[in-house]
């Protein structure tokens, strides 16, 4: 079954890479604008060869992981705390209603004003739209566990701590799995945004000075290779989730 969607998958990816080599060649999209894709592949097939694209990777990897990590670390203690406690969550739902749709780019400007254009303002913009989709995840993770469990947990004298390791958390986890993989994949896009509206090092900088110097066809090829390292990444997370969450019902259904 897994092959068969793998094949599938690949079936796809083709002949979307097929219509679009012939809608270049049959000049339907420009080859000024949108060279054909065996160009972009083929540039970035010759890029892979230099140490300067691997150096953008690894920048690329490096915001993307220090902001996701230091968003999983304000945000699953927080959610907890909000799930767990209805005073906080009334007092934070306002807050949290205000600041949650406000869109990271529109916060740049502010990052670069009061941090300047290093590595501290990619992670805080990667941070700062990476938390949401982990605290809201796991929010609403405790807030499923069920009622039931948790009165017979009291009613034995568990301790809170003890509810909160062996109930709480292992409720949630399904939950909080799920924010976190929403949010690596915003914060692989906050990075690479950063990277071309301030001109960080990594992808987004090396897409930019590819545009700028009328490199259309490398420029394609770095919004590939930018794709490809998204997927990389989704996968890894995915099997990871799986393997932690295997003895949940939901997860045995999908691995078996």
């Amino acid at each position: 079954m897994h092959a068969r969607r793998l094949t599938y998958q690949a079936m796809t990816v083709l002949v979307v890479v097929g219509v679009l080599e012939l809608l270049t060649i049959s000049g339907v999209f420009s080859a000024k604008s949108f060279p054909r894709i065996t160009d972009d592949v083929g540039e970035l097939a010759s890029v892979l060869r230099d140490r300067v694209f691997w150096q953008g990777v690894g920048e690329t990897l490096r915001g993307w992981a220090l902001g996701l990590g230091l968003a999983t670390l304000v945000a699953l203690p927080l959610g907890l705390l909000i799930g767990m406690n209805q005073w906080i969550r009334s007092a934070t739902t306002a807050i949290i209603e205000f600041l949650r749709p406000i869109p990271s780019v529109a916060l740049i400007p502010l990052a670069v004003l009061v941090l300047g254009t290093g590595l501290q303002s990619k992670v805080f913009l990667t941070a700062f739209a990476a938390m949401w989709p982990i605290l809201i995840g796991t929010v609403y993770g405790v807030r499923d566990v069920d009622p039931v469990v948790l009165d017979t947990a009291r009613s034995f004298h568990i301790r809170r701590s003890d509810q909160l390791r062996t109930i709480l958390l292992p409720g949630a986890l399904p939950y909080v799995a799920t924010g976190f993989r929403v949010a690596s994949a915003t914060a692989l896009i906050l990075a690479v945004t950063a990277e071309l509206v301030i001109g960080m090092p990594g992808l987004g900088q090396q897409i930019t000075l590819a545009q700028a110097s009328n490199q259309v066809p490398l420029m394609y090829g770095l919004i590939i290779a930018t794709g490809v390292l998204g997927l990389l990444i989704n996968m890894v997370i995915v099997r990871a989730e799986r393997h932690v969450l295997r003895w949940h019902s939901s997860y045995r259904k999908v691995t078996t």
